[in-house]
């Protein structure tokens, strides 16, 4: 009997890395949903989100990827109880995949709660590092990030 291949590669120390581009895709598509355009300022999803979770899920711990990956998980899940359609949020109209974003994030259970903050956690370091996003609070661009932080 062969071993079936996990869906994660391991890391060069044995943790498994989550690499999975389904989980990048999943992940793409929950924060599209919740950081949505509005009047003046652009979405995340205004062209380099997928470089931005492919280098977070290349350069974050695996535990905080996997803590990204299960919220991403628990937002698609869960719009039978905030919107009480059931669908994943993916496949839900705008109009109800923001109602969902809403109940969700402030829904009145803490775990679920908890899961959505570490899911916008690199929803919004991608949307704050948009030059688009600065230029419309007068901020300057931001610098190319050189790389070194793993090398310090």
């Amino acid at each position: 009997m062969t071993a079936r291949p996990l869906p994660y590669a391991k890391t060069s120390d044995g943790v498994p890395a989550l690499r999975d581009p389904h989980m990048n895709w999943l992940v793409r598509s929950a924060l599209a949903i919740l950081f949505p355009p509005t009047g003046d300022l652009p979405g995340v999803d205004n062209g380099g989100l997928d470089a931005f979770v492919a280098r977070f899920r290349r350069e974050t711990p695996w535990l905080l990827w996997l803590g990204v990956v299960m919220g991403a998980m628990v937002f698609h899940l869960t719009p039978a109880l905030t919107v009480h359609v059931p669908l994943p949020a993916f496949l839900l109209s705008p109009a109800l995949a923001d109602k969902h974003a809403d109940r969700i994030a402030g829904s009145r259970w803490y775990l679920i709660r908890q899961a959505i903050f570490i899911l916008k956690l690199p929803g919004g370091m991608a949307w704050g590092a948009d030059p688009a996003v600065r230029e419309q609070f007068a901020l300057a661009p931001m610098e190319r990030d050189p790389g070194t932080w793993r090398t310090s």
